[in-house]
């Protein structure tokens, strides 16, 4: 960055700010909006009040109050937050991808603190866990929205909520479901997610994946290597053939007797003769200081289980190491027919953008600084680190551009950019997945409720 630069980097942000000055009844809060996105902005070591507020020459109670007192409306600002994403990085491929971080806290006033899984330290450990929705649009890449996850020992505890001021009509909710509720947000904001995309943790439970189909939202999910479904598709009774039996009246349509049970993934990839001939192909994900990482693919169809039937068909994607063939992912995912395998990959290893989110906004921005007791004052902290945060992306997307996306991935030119997600030893548009209508990958949602694929797809072999 340049010295002339630097002297934009004042104007700009003045000018970006005032987008949200209709959030404010008053001037003093945009004034103290300016203050605290100017200290997370800036160079300090820690962004929490007190350093910020005497780097700005206030009292540090003044910006405690903004925080939770001062009447202004933070959900209006996070509308704008998102419209304006809406508006102004609109991108064909866009992914969305949900993840959770921890806060370490000392003592227990903090709202939602407790001892928990901390990824941050990657320990149990006191903290704040948050969960996130990150947007991503080739090498644009911002945290939308974010939510605190409440435990349920807090949720028992009708003082201890009153204490932090944590509304009475939010009660314990699962991460998955924060998460489907930042999507809903999100989406009524006017965020198109081509895709969406979460790690095992979300993907372990079969009711997130069905809320998002039911929605008509295409995703690429981990899932554990203990989630269950059939490759082969089960058969189905739809009425009674024996009307002389005795006891409880069956429901229909059912399983028919002879199917065999819905198994684990891994013991699919163990021992189905329907994946073991599918051949594995190799991808380029991307370069690394030690070289090259290339994973090795394959797909099939795959049927989940719904209230103990079959769903139409999705996809079970494998991808292991091939520097360490036992280190496997799996993925399963609603794409339309005869979306190419490199999609999906691409998708699913793109985890990478909200895991850079969490790590700028904390390292950066003070994410994790907050020093608050009540539960309005973290929710206008997480609002307000996603707006310094959009500023701070949008000023590399127009200084650096799209060139500077880290590891090879796409660019906004081009869905596959140089490097990423290649095919290593594909030989013809005959071997795309997807393009042979008799090809495993193929025909696995002629009733899908999903648009045609938007992304541009590469027709030539790379070898």
């Amino acid at each position: 960055m340049d010295a002339k630069q630097i002297k934009q980097l004042k104007p700009m942000l003045n000018k970006y700010l005032r987008q949200f000055d209709d959030c404010f009844g008053r001037i003093e809060p945009t004034e103290r909006l300016k203050a605290y996105v100017t200290g997370q902005l800036s160079d300090l070591r820690r962004k929490s009040i007190e350093p910020m507020a005497d780097a700005a020459g206030l009292p540090p109670r003044n910006l405690q109050q903004f925080l939770s007192l001062h009447k202004w409306d933070e959900m209006h600002m996070l509308d704008t937050l998102e419209q304006i994403v809406a508006s102004e990085h609109q991108h064909s491929c866009s992914i969305g991808i949900f993840d959770e971080t921890g806060h370490g806290k000392k003592g227990d006033k903090t709202p939602g603190v407790q001892r928990q899984w901390c990824g941050n330290t990657g320990k149990q450990d006191n903290c704040v866990v948050t969960v996130h929705l990150n947007y991503t649009a080739g090498g644009f890449h911002c945290l939308l929205d974010g939510e605190l996850y409440l435990p349920e020992s807090w949720a028992r505890d009708t003082d201890r909520c009153r204490a932090a001021a944590i509304p009475e009509d939010m009660v314990y909710r699962p991460k998955w479901q924060i998460a489907v509720e930042l999507w809903e947000r999100a989406v009524a904001n006017g965020i198109r997610f081509e895709w969406v995309s979460a790690d095992e943790g979300y993907g372990k439970v079969p009711e997130f994946l069905f809320h998002l189909d039911d929605r008509g939202q295409r995703y690429v999910v981990e899932v554990p290597v203990i989630f269950t479904g059939w490759l082969v598709k089960p058969e189905l009774l739809h009425k009674e053939h024996h009307y002389n039996r005795m006891g409880r009246k069956r429901h229909f349509p059912r399983l028919k007797s002879k199917n065999p049970s819905a198994s684990s993934v891994k013991q699919l990839l163990l021992h189905s003769p329907v994946l073991r001939k599918i051949p594995w192909e190799k991808f380029h994900i991307k370069d690394t200081t030690k070289g090259p990482m290339v994973w090795e693919a394959k797909a099939a169809r795959f049927y989940l289980k719904r209230d103990g039937l079959p769903t139409r068909a999705h996809w079970l994607i494998v991808a292991r190491n091939v520097e360490n063939p036992q280190e496997v992912k799996y993925f399963v995912s609603n794409a339309p027919e005869g979306t190419p395998l490199e999609v999906l990959l691409h998708v699913g290893f793109s985890r990478w953008h909200v895991e850079r989110c969490f790590e700028d906004e904390k390292n950066e921005l003070g994410l994790s600084h907050f020093e608050v007791r009540n539960y309005k004052s973290l929710r206008r902290h997480l609002i307000i680190t996603a707006v310094s945060h959009l500023f701070l992306a949008k000023v590399h997307q127009l200084w650096w551009g799209e060139k500077s996306a880290t590891d090879g991935l796409p660019d906004s030119h081009s869905f596959f950019g140089d490097g990423s997600f290649l095919m290593a030893d594909r030989k013809g548009e005959e071997n795309i997945a997807g393009a042979n209508s008799r090809n495993y990958y193929s025909n696995a949602t002629a009733y899908s409720p999903f648009s045609p694929l938007p992304c541009e797809r590469k027709k030539a072999a790379i070898v």
